[in-house]
C-alpha cells in the first residue's frame, strides 16, 4: 500500500498520542481513545462505527495481511508502520497483536438529547454503578447483538470508549449510540418522562422476566455485581428476576445483559 508511513523512531512526534495508552488510556484527553486489535478495526473501518478515525499505527510485519482492510480507511487517515520493536517503545509495553488506532469522539449527544432521537419503539440498556471495563464491554457487545437502541451510563460507571472496553465489547461500543452523565435518578427521571417503563433485574425480582410482555418503550437498569441496584432505585422500577437452577441466584452483570437484552430483542421485520 502506498499510503503506508515507516517510522525510523519511537520519538515520532506524530504518533504522540499512542505513548499516553499506559496511563489509563486517551479517554478525556483531547477528545481520543484507543483502537486495538484487528475485531475492532474491522467496525471502526466499517460504516456501522459512529467516530472518526485519526490514525492507525500496525506492525510491519502485519502490514500486507491487512492490507485489503487498510485500503478501506478513509482518505486523509494517515497509517504508520514500525517493527515490533519500535511500536514496544512507543506504547511502553508490548502490543502483541500489532494493530492500534486513534479514534475521535467529536460532538456528543447528552443523556436527553439521545433519548428525544429515539424511536417511539425503543430499547435502552442503563447500567450504573458499573466501573469494571469488561462487564462495560460485554454490556456494550450485548447492546450491540441484541439491537439496543442506546445505551445510558451514570457518571459512576466506566467510560465505554476506554480501550479494554471498547477490545471486549468487539467494537459494540462504536455501534451503539451511548451518553455517560449525571446521576441514577437523574437518569430515570429521563427515561420517565420519555415514557419508557423502566425494568431492573435483580435476583430478588417480583417477577420471572420470562413472563415479561415486552413494553413498547423498555430501559433495561442493570446494577454493579455485589451491591446491584439501590433499594431507592428498585422501587421506581418493574423488577425482574432471572429464573435459575436451585438456590443459585448469582449472574455476571455482563451475562445478565445478554439474557435480558435477547429477551427484549424488537422481532426481526
Amino acid at each position: 500500500m502506498n499510503r503506508l508511513i515507516p517510522l525510523a523512531s519511537p520519538d515520532d512526534p506524530r504518533i504522540d498520542a499512542y505513548r499516553v495508552i499506559k496511563e489509563r488510556d486517551l479517554v478525556g484527553r483531547g477528545g481520543r481513545f484507543i483502537l486495538e486489535g484487528r475485531t475492532v478495526l474491522d467496525v471502526a473501518l466499517s460504516p456501522r462505527n459512529r467516530f472518526a478515525l485519526e490514525s492507525l499505527l500496525i506492525a510491519e510485519s502485519r502490514a500486507q495481511a491487512l492490507a485489503p482492510l487498510l485500503a478501506q480507511a478513509p482518505e486523509g487517515v494517515p497509517i504508520y508502520t514500525a517493527s515490533q520493536a519500535i511500536l514496544d517503545g512507543i506504547t511502553g509495553f508490548h502490543i502483541h497483536r500489532g494493530l492500534l488506532g486513534v479514534g475521535l469522539r467529536g460532538e456528543e449527544p447528552g443523556a436527553a438529547e439521545l433519548l428525544a432521537r429515539l424511536p417511539e419503539e425503543a430499547l435502552v440498556v442503563v447500567p450504573l454503578g458499573i466501573t469494571n471495563h469488561d462487564n462495560v464491554g460485554g454490556i456494550m457487545r450485548n447492546a450491540a447483538a441484541f439491537g439496543a437502541d442506546a445505551a445510558l451510563f451514570d457518571f459512576a460507571s466506566c467510560d465505554p470508549l476506554y480501550r479494554k472496553a471498547i477490545r471486549v465489547s468487539v467494537g459494540g461500543s462504536l455501534i451503539v449510540p451511548f451518553a455517560r452523565e449525571g446521576m441514577a435518578h437523574e437518569l430515570i427521571d429521563l427515561l420517565a418522562a420519555q415514557g419508557f417503563e423502566l425494568l431492573a433485574l435483580s435476583p430478588a425480582g417480583a417477577s420471572e422476566l420470562s413472563t415479561l410482555a415486552r413494553p413498547r418503550r423498555a430501559a433495561l437498569l442493570l446494577g454493579a455485581e455485589g451491591p446491584g441496584l439501590a433499594p431507592d432505585i428498585m422501587a421506581r422500577t418493574s423488577t425482574l428476576r432471572i429464573a435459575m437452577k436451585g438456590d443459585f441466584d448469582s449472574l455476571n452483570v455482563a451475562t445478565t445483559s445478554g439474557i435480558a437484552l435477547h429477551a427484549l430483542m424488537k422481532p426481526t421485520p
